[in-house]
């Protein structure tokens, strides 16, 4: 590899042939503040666009200042990130910005966490001298899940790059010209009326307010304050190992005890846990994988927990909707579930039974508004709240959550496995169903539980694992785009998988749309997964059917997994969409 040397702000470094200014920057740690620029290289993802102009250096024997992001160094450059001009320009450049910014930082989803608001702070930046037109776009929050507020757009189509090229649902491009130029969907239609997945990434790397999740925390607080209302909660996997950033913990610590406490503190009827809804997932998606394998049903299966990449594969494939498990959704299922068998057990009535989701991901808010989704005319999930908003909302409750006490969930859907908790990251899913499948077909225990090559942070993993005799040949793929190549070799006929699981977001859930921003650290993301295992591993029982709540819900209310009543309760169906 050659290298090239080269001096930034009186500081020599060594960098390789092609490194960026930025880059070499960042080596001698020297901050050079970037806005558009974004490099997410786990999941192959750069926004070089150098749009936004804010990390101008200067350069020696160059009229221009440079972008630093996307000026490659060459040997013996001379650098000054620093200099009267370089700064200047830089607070010229965010002063503009400013200038078509609406200055409502006090009330800002985004206030304390606005990348152009910190960068003004640090440059001290304390008012806006260009004043002129100012941008007054139609807000948009059609699906329930995504908010649009254009007037906060910077342009610096990070959201582009992310739904175009990582996720390749192509909903975003420039739209217009000169002052008008915007990032939107073709036409500056209604997100629901795009093929938008919700998976929420473009909104985990917006820098500003421009795009946000539909907030839900006014209509969670009043039904607790409702006295007519059980209000049940369900926590999903991936919260628990994210949940304590919000409150200053390192990334990855687990807070499972204390995110209980804080929801009973908060006023919630009962705290349950959206893993013993994922323990019956496995259940009823290794019996389906089983009877197809067994009987010559529609291979691969594709797991459905994620809402997301069921939304892409109605809008990109319809033609292969036989594929996917016709299983809920876990916090679906768990919907059903205290509306029906804990409503019996309890003696409530259905009808005044709310429940709350506490999601790591937007889609789900979306997807609780699906039609097929409800049960005797009621939504399965009435509400949806992103670990942001529970953040938020212990917040505005004056709860002390570092200092709260480890409670436990309450029962019945409170016991899970260690299965169901690595649903919160990718690869999670097919490792718990394998655990039970592998059980199931041999008649023998499976002493070592852990799929290691399902596991990491490749975007297309797999595996082959021998079952009674058989190879079973895994795919795993995160991020929408790897997906498609999945799905493109099923479309084709070259698939060689009997089974396949699809997450969304890069990472699975521990990246979801609504986790508290990383703005790219992945090391954030890479820490979350190994609390994930490290909670599976502290589980007792590692395989959901070992699971004595969930036999005691097959046993008293459902009967045989897969029959009839499980299929009424725990199984949907899709619908072919149009590409748009």
């Amino acid at each position: 590899m050659k290298m090239v040397n080269l001096t930034i702000n009186d500081i020599k470094v060594s960098v390789p042939e092609g490194t960026t200014i930025l880059d070499a920057a960042k080596k001698v740690n020297i901050n050079i503040p970037t806005l558009c620029y974004l490099d997410l290289h786990d999941i192959k993802m750069v926004n070089r666009t150098s749009s936004c102009r804010v990390c101008l250096v200067e350069v020696e024997g160059r009229r221009n200042l440079a972008p630093s992001c996307s000026t490659e160094a060459f040997e013996g450059m001379i650098v000054k990130t620093n200099s009267p001009r370089a700064i200047k320009a830089r607070r010229t450049m965010v002063e503009l910005l400013l200038s078509d910014h609406p200055t409502d930082c006090l009330v800002c989803e985004k206030n304390t966490q606005c990348q152009l608001q910190l960068i003004a702070a640090e440059l001290g930046i304390r008012k806006i001298r260009y004043k002129g037109a100012m941008s007054n776009y139609k807000k948009d929050s059609s699906s329930g899940a995504i908010y649009r507020n254009l007037d906060k757009c910077i342009m610096c189509r990070r959201c582009e790059t992310m739904c175009n090229e990582v996720q390749t649902c192509q909903v975003y491009s420039a739209v217009d010209r000169g002052f008008e130029t915007v990032v939107s969907p073709a036409f500056g239609r209604p997100m629901l009326d795009t093929q938008c997945t919700f998976c929420g990434q473009c909104v985990s790397v917006c820098p500003t307010a421009a795009l946000t999740e539909v907030s839900n925390v006014a209509k969670v607080w009043e039904v607790i304050a409702d006295p007519d209302k059980y209000v049940v909660v369900q926590t999903a996997p991936a919260i628990r190992v994210a949940l304590g950033e919000k409150f200053g913990m390192e990334p990855g610590t687990i807070v499972t005890g204390k995110m209980v406490a804080a929801l009973r503190r908060l006023g919630f009827d009962k705290v349950c846990d959206t893993d013993f809804a994922a323990d019956v997932t496995i259940l009823e998606e290794a019996h389906e994988f089983i009877d197809r394998l067994q009987n010559g049903g529609r291979l691969p299966i594709l797991t459905s927990c994620c809402p997301s990449w069921v939304k892409f594969i109605e809008h990109q494939f319809p033609d292969l909707l036989d594929i996917p498990s016709t299983c809920k959704s876990p916090h679906i299922m768990f919907g059903t579930l205290a509306k029906t068998y804990m409503a019996e057990k309890l003696n409530i009535d259905p009808s005044k039974i709310v429940v709350v989701s506490v999601m790591p991901c937007i889609a789900k808010k979306y997807e609780i508004s699906r039609p097929e989704l409800e049960h005797e005319g009621e939504k399965n999930v009435d509400l949806v709240v992103t670990t942001r908003e529970l953040a938020d909302m212990i917040m505005e409750a004056g709860i002390d959550f570092n200092k709260l006490p480890d409670e436990d969930f309450d029962n019945p859907l409170g016991e899970s496995t260690g299965a169901s908790v690595i649903f919160g990251t990718t690869g999670g899913v097919i490792e718990a169903a394998l655990r039970t499948a592998y059980e199931w077909i041999t008649g023998e225990t499976l002493k070592e539980v852990e799929f290691h090559s399902v596991r990491g942070l490749d975007g297309l993993k797999e595996a082959s694992v021998n079952i009674g005799g058989k190879e079973i040949n895994i795919g795993v793929a995160h991020g929408l785009g790897n997906a498609r190549k999945l799905l493109e070799e099923i479309e084709s006929g070259e698939s060689k998988y009997h089974a396949i699981e699809i997450m969304a977001c890069p990472g699975g859930c521990i990246d979801g749309g609504g986790q508290p921003y990383h703005f790219g650290d992945l090391d954030i993301v890479k820490k979350r997964m190994e609390a994930i295992y490290k909670e599976d591993r502290n589980k007792t029982l590692r395989k959901s059917h070992e699971n004595p709540e969930v036999q005691a819900l097959y046993k008293e209310f459902i009967g045989e997994v897969g029959g009839k009543k499980a299929h009424d309760l725990l199984h949907t169906h899709y619908t072919k969409r149009q590409k748009l």
